[in-house]
């Protein structure tokens, strides 16, 4: 093949970190409060600690693979690695599943908060053009995408900040426990379904933070950047999602009227300082830049799954060029994002699962990053018992027994959301169905790859 398919190394600690928080950094301002409806503030609560706890035991078990590997493909490579073509199929087209369904949730999130402001403008308009905005920032660089990214970044994380010192001064635990167990008053059985029913909003909060590790090609010594900034990035997130809830719930008002809404930060501060406050606009103005960081993020994460995939033959190859001039691979940055902008107006995923089209679409990306979990730790383990000689600048921390965690706590999570989304289980199984038919009509292709990437390899050697 005579088109470029090799990405440049231009981020340090600094970008990864603003790309591992920034991924996931809108799950604090929207998406979460969907898990108050259905488990009440306490149950959810409980859920969001056991959540944090697996993303916690996951990063840093995800670290040692990051780093023993750092391919763009990140989950992929490594369960290709391990188990081989088939299964590295299965974890590929799961992260992409994550990776192009949860941008168009971010997306409608950022039309709600800029209609608070403009309610005379469609949200599914507002959630289009930024769609759009935001590849094309992907299409110009790498480096000037995640400068980008460190800056919304920390302009996102100045918002929650906002946010929580004006709400802070009205905080009661009395507010906050409030028919708190499932719309009770006290804990009883229909408490632990809704709980298991919230498992995919505590996800929410977390959900992509591992997408950092697929800019290891393009990180400065990857195996020294990638422990920090998803250690930090974990920390970091985790810190800010307790704080978040646990402020709305307890503000001034009833966290009731925030359940199933996509824009709960604002309407709890409404509530505190009305409607005109200069701080209800900060905080919408401010906010706006954690969507922007979530969705910019992940584009960015998606475009470098469907390029790792395309350059191994698991998609079309033309889907892995890298552009001349901004060494991005601009193909697949549009792709995913047209598919992406199809599930905005895809409103039949309104009727198959009978609740909010963004609560659909981030539960079916919350079933591609399960299953993509589960593959990660198995991946894990194979690879200490098939290859114990691996260079691993980094080891899972507690091994075996944090990466054991989280691949249980990965399956029973996946289990509980196919019982309470039997509808959206189905349609992800469509979906990895007919990636996988694509899979086997394609081995002549793969094989292919493989021999011309080889005789390049030996081309270079040669001189």
């Amino acid at each position: 093949m005579s088109e470029n398919t090799t990405l440049h190394r231009t981020l340090g600690t600094f970008h990864l970190w603003g790309i591992a928080v920034g991924l996931v950094i809108s799950g604090s301002f929207f998406g979460w409060s969907y898990g108050w409806a259905s488990a009440g503030t306490l149950g959810f609560l409980i859920v969001v600690l056991l959540i944090a706890s697996m993303y916690c035991c996951f990063i840093f078990s995800l670290t040692e693979l990051s780093t023993a590997i750092p391919h763009a493909g990140g989950p992929f490579a490594y369960a290709l690695r391990a188990f081989g073509p088939t299964v590295g199929f299965f974890a590929g087209f799961a992260t992409l599943i994550e990776f192009v369904f949860a941008p168009p949730a971010i997306a409608m999130a950022i039309g709600a908060y800029i209609n608070v402001q403009f309610p005379f403008i469609n949200t599914k308009l507002i959630a289009c053009g930024a769609f759009l905005l935001f590849m094309a920032l992907n299409i110009i660089g790498v480096h000037i995408a995640a400068t980008f990214e460190l800056v919304v970044t920390l302009l996102a994380i100045f918002a929650l900040i906002v946010f929580m010192s004006v709400v802070a001064p009205t905080f009661s635990w009395e507010h906050f426990a409030s028919h708190g167990w499932a719309g009770q008053n006290q804990f009883h059985f229909s408490t632990i379904e809704g709980m298991l029913a919230a498992t995919p909003f505590a996800i929410w909060f977390f959900l992509a933070i591992e997408g950092a590790s697929m800019a290891a090609e393009e990180a400065k010594d990857p195996q020294r950047t990638i422990p920090k900034a998803l250690g930090a990035g974990i920390i970091t997130v985790t810190l800010l999602a307790l704080f978040i809830m646990l402020f709305a719930g307890g503000a001034k008002g009833d966290w009731r009227l925030l359940a199933n809404i996509n824009d709960p930060l604002p309407q709890a501060m409404k509530v505190i300082v009305g409607s005109q406050s200069i701080w209800l606009q900060i905080l919408v103005w401010l906010g706006l830049s954690g969507l922007i960081a979530s969705l910019h993020g992940i584009i960015m994460g998606y475009s470098r799954q469907i390029f790792s995939l395309a350059r191994d033959g698991y998609l079309p190859r033309s889907l892995a060029k890298i552009n001349k001039y901004t060494q991005t691979p601009y193909l697949a940055i549009l792709v995913g994002g047209f598919i992406g902008i199809g599930a905005i107006f895809s409103d039949s995923l309104i009727i198959i699962a009978n609740q909010p089209l963004t609560a659909s679409i981030m539960t079916v990306a919350a079933f591609g990053a399960l299953v993509m979990y589960i593959i990660s730790m198995a991946s894990l383990f194979k690879l200490r018992r098939s290859e114990p000689d691996l260079h691993r600048p980094f080891k899972a921390i507690l091994y075996p027994f944090a990466p054991l965690f989280a691949m249980v706590m990965s399956t029973i999570c996946l289990i509980t959301m196919a019982l309470y989304n039997l509808e959206l289980a189905a349609f992800f199984i469509l979906f990895m169905g007919a990636g996988y038919v694509y899979f086997l009509m394609t081995k002549s292709s793969r094989k292919t790859v493989v021999e011309q990437e080889t005789a390049k390899v030996i081309h270079n050697i040669n001189g």
